[in-house]
């Protein structure tokens, strides 16, 4: 009998995965369709997009937009929006840099720049919850402080990084895959543990699908907003060690309009802006669109003006699609 119930239990875990895989080859079958057609449309006009110098490039810039994406995904699946995650990135590459130059040991230096967006997050989290300011202007007002401290300290200049090993985090190969994708690899794991295998998880997406309820329901809605906006500040702090590492420097101008990129990757990858709806999944899938995209307009030499011009069409046809849904599900 102990093992037929065994059987039958690893049965029923395994359809319920095979499920949870079904539904979310539904949910993004557009994007991933999208991703494919970019690929193939770019395969046909350039002589260079599929060659493996640009794919690996390709990858190790998408890295940096899927960290921050990752944290903007979890923001915006608790009812939320974080605008400083750019400032955060510039701000914690700087840090990381300065610290390594000082000889202070690797860990310690990007640890202290984790702690930094850790804080920052913090702060986001507490305004939040604890008064009616919106996220949106929150978020933007440490977004342009952050900003603004980055270029005091710094003076506006860049900081050269002179320590090689820490360099090869953004520059590096592993079994000639960029260092990044492995870094991205492993927070996808952790964050996908934490999203949908933890207590905390189901508290997010209960909170960001209608906040009342979760009360009643015995949720601490403050501290699942806090944590939240911590996990986005540490991501986009991660994302600004890498990126520092990949640039050889930290810089304090780095990061403008990366949330842009970021949200636009969420909401391309199923994400609702309405809170309770996302996938980190999705959300990969979404930030695949945006670089392949990008990369795309480099190799055609598209004027960077036009440039901004498509993202900004991007960003209104991913949130138009959103509404969508969110008209289709009210209907039903």
């Amino acid at each position: 009998m102990g093992n037929t119930n065994h059987s039958e239990s690893a049965a029923l875990k395994s359809g319920a995965s095979g499920n949870i895989a079904i539904n979310w080859l539904r949910r993004n079958l557009a994007a991933i369709a999208a991703v494919l057609g970019l690929c193939i449309a770019l395969s046909l006009t350039t002589n260079t997009f599929l060659v493996s110098t640009n794919l690996l490039s390709l990858l190790r810039q998408s890295c940096v937009n899927v960290l921050i994406a990752f944290g903007i995904t979890c923001v915006l699946i608790c009812g939320g929006i974080d605008l400083s995650v750019g400032s955060c990135a510039a701000a914690s590459g700087v840090i990381t840099v300065r610290l390594a130059n000082a000889g202070l040991p690797l860990a310690v230096c990007i640890l202290t720049a984790l702690a930094f967006g850790a804080l920052l997050g913090l702060f986001n989290g507490y305004v939040v919850s604890h008064t009616t300011i919106p996220p949106f202007i929150v978020t933007l007002s440490t977004q342009i402080i952050v900003r603004g401290v980055g270029y005091v300290v710094t003076g506006g200049q860049p900081t050269q990084c002179t320590n090689e090993t820490f360099n090869l985090i953004g520059t590096g190969d592993l079994f000639g895959i960029p260092t990044p994708v492995f870094v991205v690899a492993f927070v996808f794991i952790v964050l996908f543990f934490i999203m949908n295998r933890t207590g905390f998880g189901r508290h997010v997406y209960a909170t960001g699908g209608n906040a009342e309820a979760a009360k009643y329901a015995g949720v601490n809605t403050r501290s699942v907003q806090m944590r939240v906006f911590m996990m986005s500040g540490i991501l986009a702090a991660l994302a600004g060690v890498v990126l520092a590492a990949r640039l050889y420097s930290g810089q304090p101008s780095v990061g403008e309009g990366f949330e842009r990129d970021a949200i636009a990757a969420s909401v391309l990858g199923g994400t609702s802006f309405n809170g309770g709806v996302g996938t980190l999944g999705g959300t990969i899938v979404g930030a695949l669109i945006i670089g392949v995209l990008n990369n795309g307009m480099n190799l055609l030499r598209i004027n960077s003006y036009w440039q901004f011009v498509v993202r900004g069409c991007v960003i209104l046809g991913a949130v138009y699609i959103d509404f969508l849904k969110k008209a289709r599900t009210l209907k039903k």
